[in-house]
């Protein structure tokens, strides 16, 4: 796997206004059926994402295991998913929105995640926070439909030289992204940074 690659094959964009819209666009070499199947499927999302529980039908509820969980807004097999997307005490407005259409053979996905981000946390990491969560979702997902590989696991990825690489070159390219939205020099350097140690901490050597 080339990480750097695998940086490049996603397009990011951030819209920087008092809700904060960021969309990953990324192109995946399987036919759209597929790719909705592995976007949707319990049984498959847990391969490469996470175990979900709940009523997974339009109107149903959901509920990703130590993650993310609410209702299922809008689904259009196969090329619309809608769900809002509420995590941990925060209960402000945040939706994800999948999108998916045929391209030359493969499927482009279109994920955007639209929330009200409380202002003291995105002063603390901007958007690399969740950006630098749903590279890591990404290219799993990627891993699932070329090789039939697992979800990347978080807890372990960063201790790996292919790891760090990959968080490092995706916490960058999102202040990329921020500084584009109108982020600041100051602004975008500390986010980075923050991110960086949040998802890839220095281990303690004794």
């Amino acid at each position: 796997m080339d990480i750097v690659d695998e940086i490049n094959r996603a397009h990011r964009e951030l819209l920087n206004g008092d809700r904060k819209v960021m969309t990953l666009r990324r192109r995946y070499d399987a036919e759209i059926e597929d790719v909705w199947d592995a976007c949707t499927s319990a049984e498959r999302l847990n391969r490469w994402f996470l175990p979900v529980t709940g009523d997974l039908r339009l109107g149903g509820t959901y509920q990703f295991e130590g993650n993310a969980g609410g209702e299922i807004l809008r689904c259009e097999p196969p090329r619309l998913l809608r769900v809002s997307w509420l995590f941990g005490d925060n209960p402000g407005f945040s939706e994800v929105e999948v999108r998916l259409s045929a391209e030359d053979g493969g499927t482009l996905l279109e994920l955007v995640h639209a929330a009200d981000v409380p202002p003291e946390f995105w002063s603390g990491f901007g958007p690399g926070a969740t950006g630098v969560g749903w590279d890591l979702a990404l290219l799993g997902l990627g891993l699932h439909l070329t090789v039939g590989g697992g979800r990347i696991d978080e807890e372990s990825f960063h201790l790996t030289d292919e790891g760090r690489r990959f968080i490092t070159a995706s916490s960058q390219a999102w202040g990329r992204a921020y500084a584009a939205a109108g982020g600041t020099p100051d602004e975008v350097a500390a986010a980075v940074a923050a991110t960086t140690a949040f998802y890839a901490p220095q281990e303690e050597r004794s």
